[in-house]
């Protein structure tokens, strides 16, 4: 196979064969994404340094980085006017924990602005597009990173999933995303978004890549409060696993019913019917809180938006308007009103709404409770079972403008997701086939199967995922017909 469909593993033992060096790989990857960027607009920038070979884990093989985890002297930007400028002197922990493993960071990826999107049109930039179809959004956030990773740009890239904005364009887009639970990973100098939601993690073309750099960036951070002591190690005999004997899979009903398109439905059905043939054990069972899942993040979320970007007002950080002003408060409007675009705005006037003093109690408060309800309902389900598997999304992947003039509808969008990252939960989205978009052109379009395992629970969601993953085989056909070598 060319270089282009090689996981991370396998372009590792190349370089331990010498039958290619990690220089000829960083040229190669280089080369095509210089080449094919042009068509995905996945990219913002490019560090055009690179390294001698090396023989630790990651031999310079190159990672695409989502334009949020800061980096020293290349330009982080969050897709946002408002840092267009801004260059950190600085590693986010995670960039200097990949560095040590000798990684090789090469493009910055775009992404909804300051994370904040389920599509990946509301860059300040440029929207991306799903390399599976000229005119599709990629999912968001982390839209660039899924896209690059689906176009064989890069063999793998970093994310961040606040709702879903790993889980939710690795679906549209036809590849691994993998979030740890919560408090895996740091996130100490990546800009936050929703800073109790705010969870790091990959993109991948393989289960094992994504446990490989799982593997390489968890563990404890003084430097960041939320941070769990020790560091969870993989156990390799986790790869020896052949079936699903002994485990028990929820399949939630609350996930199966109205708003879930029937290609969609049959696709992840398949999947559990193939769990089943893999003598997993298929147990239904409710979720009763989880239908409050999209209110309450979508109250919380704003609220802590509002606070993180409360210091990018122009005068402390961020772009600064050169438009004459008559006093403070035209500081702050002309500032805000260039460097933000209209979803960080709507967001963080929605979280001074929720969190002022006389609605404090009756959203924000109530928003909170009805998270420890959702936590509660996830522990008590996993005392019966070890992993949860449901959609990632009700749909494929829609039109380009399709839902971006209605925020309520994009919101819903998350409706899959979000309930596990209220729970820090740790989740992984891996392929189970294609459906057709319910448009008139009929597009063949990627869908993934979302699978849950309980907090802190990474391995045995490796595990599961692996099995399934090897018993669908499905890698090589969600390659995109335009980015075949």
């Amino acid at each position: 196979m060319e270089l282009a469909y090689k996981s991370i593993i396998e372009l590792k033992k190349l370089i331990d064969n010498w039958e290619t060096s990690s220089e000829e790989i960083w040229k190669y990857f280089n080369s095509r994404a210089q080449n094919l960027d042009s068509d995905l607009h996945a990219f913002n920038s490019f560090n055009e340094t690179w390294f001698q070979k090396s023989d630790n884990i990651l031999s310079w093989i190159p990672l695409w980085i989502k334009d949020i985890f800061c980096e020293s002297w290349i330009p982080t930007t969050a897709s946002s006017n408002m840092l267009k400028e801004f260059v950190p002197p600085y590693d986010a922990t995670l960039i200097s924990k990949l560095k040590e493993a000798w990684m090789s960071s090469l493009w910055k990826c775009n992404m909804d602005e300051f994370a904040m999107g389920s599509s990946g049109e509301n860059s300040a930039f440029a929207s991306t597009i799903n390399p599976h179809g000229t005119n599709r959004i990629p999912g968001g956030s982390s839209s660039g990173s899924a896209a690059a990773v689906a176009a064989w740009l890069v063999p793998a890239s970093l994310g961040t999933d606040t709702g879903g904005s790993i889980r939710q364009p690795a679906s549209m887009c036809g590849v691994i995303g993998f979030k740890p639970s919560y408090w895996r990973n740091s996130r100490f100098w990546v800009m936050p978004m929703a800073s109790s939601l705010d969870t790091p993690g990959t993109f991948t073309l393989t289960v094992q890549d994504a446990a490989l750099l799982y593997d390489i960036m968890n563990g404890e951070d003084t430097n960041e409060s939320s941070s769990l002591p020790g560091k969870d190690s993989i156990d390799s005999k986790i790869w020896d696993s052949q079936n699903l004997k002994w485990i028990k899979v929820w399949v939630p009903k609350e996930y199966f019913e109205e708003g879930l398109d029937t290609e969609v439905k049959e696709q992840i059905q398949n999947s559990i019917s193939e769990m089943k043939k893999l003598w997993a054990e298929i147990i239904d069972i409710s979720l009763p809180m989880t239908k409050f899942a999209v209110a309450a993040y979508y109250i919380i979320c704003p609220a802590e938006v509002m606070t993180n970007l409360a210091r990018l007002d122009g005068i402390r950080y961020g772009h600064n308007s050169q438009l004459p002003n008559n006093g403070v408060d035209e500081i702050y409007l002309h500032n805000r009103g260039e460097g933000l675009g209209s979803e960080p705005q709507r967001r963080s006037i929605l979280g001074s709404y929720v969190l002022s003093a006389g609605f404090y109690d009756a959203y924000f408060k109530k928003a909170a409770q009805i998270r420890t309800r959702i936590i509660e309902d996830f522990n008590k389900a996993f005392e019966s079972v070890d992993v949860i598997v449901w959609p990632v999304a009700p749909s494929v992947a829609w039109k380009l403008g399709q839902n971006s003039e209605d925020p309520l509808k994009m919101y819903l969008e998350d409706a899959y997701t979000i309930p596990a990252s209220l729970a820090g939960l740790p989740g992984i989205s891996i392929p189970c086939g294609f459906a057709t978009s319910a448009d008139e052109e009929k597009t063949k379009l990627p869908v993934w199967l979302q699978i849950l395992a309980p907090r802190l629970e990474e391995q045995k969601l490796f595990q599961v995922s692996y099995v399934l993953e090897q018993a669908l085989n499905l890698r090589e056909k969600m390659i995109p017909e335009k980015y075949k070598v």
